[in-house]
Formats: structure tokens, sequence, C-alpha cells
């Protein structure tokens, strides 16, 4: 999910400031003197501080896709999203009931597998393939689908690729849905081995 990431820019007028008291300094007084020079030092300290104080940081409000502290996880997921909002957008545009139906079930696990890494980063390496290649490439097929829709091609070929399309919506759903359970594994066997050591400890207590 997008966030706003706020960074903090110091003022650079501390140290114009602080600058400046040397270049007064320098031509007012004999800077080769060592107690001038610890004068002009020490003004300009006071004269930095005191900026810094009346100047606070500039602060910059950033959007980001996603943040997770891992740059090549934040890449998969915002290279995720923009296929699935692809996804979606094909979706909106082709009549067919039935092809809508299996192409809300992609949508559905595809979003549900970016929100499981965006939490925990250390499951991407579970998702990459599905990420570089099953999601992109049934993008790719139902684009090339929607074409053919699109423009009203009729041919024996047109027709086959149509029908093989339709036929097989359902299954790469599926196989998207396969992929967020793989996601799930991990923590449901920890979750099984959890409740059987509860209920070893209910036992022998009697309950």
């Amino acid at each position: 999910m997008s966030k706003i990431m706020r960074i903090e820019k110091p003022s650079v007028l501390p140290w114009y400031g602080a600058g400046a008291v040397w270049l007064i300094m320098g031509i007012a007084l004999p800077l080769y003197s060592l107690p001038m020079l610890l004068v002009t030092a020490g003004v300009s300290a006071v004269v930095f501080f005191a900026a810094k104080k009346v100047c606070p940081p500039q602060v910059i409000e950033r959007e980001v896709g996603f943040h997770t502290g891992v740059d090549d996880v934040d890449e998969m997921l915002a290279s995720m999203t923009g296929e699935l909002d692809k996804l979606r957008a094909l979706n909106d545009a082709l009549p067919d009931p039935q092809l809508s139906a299996a192409m809300d079930r992609m949508e559905h696990a595809g979003r549900s597998i970016v929100e499981v890494v965006e939490q925990s980063p250390a499951k991407a390496k579970i998702a990459r393939r599905f990420a570089n290649y099953y999601l992109p490439d049934a993008v790719r097929v139902l684009s090339q689908y929607a074409a053919l829709a699109r423009q009203g091609v009729r041919g024996e070929n047109a027709a086959a690729v149509k029908a093989q399309v339709e036929q097989n919506a359902a299954q790469i759903a599926t196989a998207f849905e396969n992929q967020l359970d793989a996601l799930y594994a991990a923590e449901s066997m920890d979750l099984s081995a959890d409740l059987e050591v509860l209920q070893s400890l209910m036992k022998g207590q009697g309950l």
C-alpha cells in the first residue's frame, strides 16, 4: 500500500550565517591572531546554533508505493500492483460474466499476496516466480484476448485463442489462489504444532 514518507531536510541558513560571521570578522579583525580566531569561532558557533533554533528543518512529504526496507521487494510489489491494475482495467472492459468472475478471483488473490509479502518481506522469495512470470503472463494473455474481442477479429485461429482463454481462466485463478495458500503454509504448520502442544498440556492437566 502507498505510504507518505516524511523526510527532514536541514536548513542551510545556519551555515550561511556562520560563514557570514567569518567573512565579516575577517574584514574587521586580524584573524591571523589566535585570540581573534577563537573569538570568531565562538561568535560563529553562537550564530549557527541560534539560527538552527530560528530556522527549523524543512519537512518534505513524498509518497512511496511500498516501504518494506528491502529495495528489491518494494520493486517487486510495485510491479505486481501495476500488473493487477492492468488486470482490473481489462476486467472492466470485458463483458463476459464467467471470465470476469475468474479475473475477480485472480485480482483478489494477487492483491492478497501483495499484502502478505508487504507485511512479511521474507516471504518474497516464495512469491518471486508468481510476480515475475505467472502474473505478467496471465495479464499478457488476457490483454491479447481483450484486443481480439475489441477488434471483433474472426476466424478459426482467433476463435481458438478466445475459447482457450475462456476455458483456462478458472484454472489460472485457482493457480493464483494456490500461490496465496503457499504463503500461509509455514504459518499453518506452526499453528498446528502449537495446537498439538496445547492439547497435550490440557490432557496432562486432565482437562
